[in-house]
């Protein structure tokens, strides 16, 4: 079985040989083939590179594009300062008052360097391991986004003194998200990742009113293209599970904070989870045996419709034996005692 036939069987509800596994690996990739962080997300070749390589390695069954959030930012005519490591530093916001709104404009992918790129890496994944693994691009999601070209606190404002604002601007952003999606789906990948993880920081009612129709929209367009959707909403989305179950989302990251069991019984039997041990506390400072036992436990916890993984991304610095110990199924059982 393939990792891709693997990943989708799960989806379809069909029974596998072992759980795929798919960790979010951006920086510790970079690091990986000894380059640096900004090396992975400013150049599309050392990204592809550092894919293939931790894949083979460790016996991945998903390749990504993911990389940093400035993407679409800069394609909205937003400037950076990057760092060796970590993400970009923006040099001031786009979206500053309502008159601002006039700034959003249709973005064609091909016409941005920095989203080119993106497209241009997922159709090099798809050539090498396209018929193997599954290729995920990205795009940000909605409030994401929005807070992205805003500002956090503003944007959260926004829902309270100006919703009509948020909505004006989520409509523009939704259609850029929608062609980058499609861009990357022609290009090769199979799969859309939309990251909103500003959206954890609401409440469910706003979250329902705001997010939950735009992101609907998204993934049915994503679909229409013929790829399937993961959500990606890092931090604590206890409050959400219900409503992120009827986004239509083929795969739901949940991040450490979320109770595996839990979200089962509040989203039922037939959505897919992705996750969710702690990337920190036992991903990067446990030991081997730590998160083998760990990943077992999610394993057991989702029942058969899960995917396994940390709950967001692989940290930097994670000791590489504590990767292997919850890629690698069959050392994974014999740490975790069976």
């Amino acid at each position: 079985m393939t990792g891709k036939e693997r990943l989708y069987a799960v989806i379809a509800g069909r029974p596998t040989d072992r759980p795929p596994v798919t960790p979010i690996m951006m920086a510790w990739a970079a690091h990986y083939i000894g380059r640096t962080y900004r090396d992975y997300y400013l150049d599309g070749e050392v990204l592809v590179e550092a894919q293939l390589a931790v894949a083979e390695a460790f016996g991945l069954d998903q390749v990504m594009t993911i990389s940093d959030p400035w993407r679409e930012a800069s394609g909205y005519g937003m400037e950076f300062d990057y760092p060796p490591e970590g993400v970009g530093v923006p040099r001031g916001r786009l979206i500053k008052a309502r008159d601002d709104l006039r700034r959003l404009r249709r973005i064609d992918p091909d016409a941005v360097p920095r989203m080119r790129q993106r497209v241009e890496s997922a159709g090099r994944l798809a050539a090498a391991v396209g018929r193997t693994h599954s290729v995920l691009g990205w795009v940000e999601g909605p409030m994401a986004e929005y807070a992205d070209l805003r500002d956090l606190q503003e944007a959260m404002l926004d829902l309270v003194d100006e919703p009509t604002m948020f909505h004006d601007a989520a409509a523009v952003i939704v259609e850029n998200a929608v062609a980058f999606a499609k861009a990357q789906v022609r290009a090769g990948a199979d799969m859309i990742g939309v990251g909103d993880a500003a959206a954890s920081l609401i409440n469910a009612e706003m979250y329902e009113e705001f997010v939950l129709p735009w992101q609907q929209r998204l993934f049915a367009d994503i679909h229409e293209a013929k790829a399937a959707v993961k959500l990606h909403i890092c931090g604590n989305t206890n409050h959400l599970v219900g409503l992120m179950a009827r986004t239509g989302a083929d795969i739901i990251d949940l991040d450490w904070m979320v109770p595996l069991a839990d979200a089962r019984r509040t989203a039922g039997p037939d959505v897919t989870f992705c996750g969710n041990f702690d990337p920190s506390a036992v991903l990067l400072q446990g030991t081997p045996v730590d998160v083998a036992k760990a990943a077992v436990r999610c394993i057991r916890q989702a029942g058969p419709r899960f995917v396994l993984a940390p709950g967001c991304e692989v940290c930097p610095g994670t000791p590489e034996a504590n990767v292997r110990a919850f890629c690698d199924p069959v050392l994974r059982e014999s740490l975790a005692g069976g």
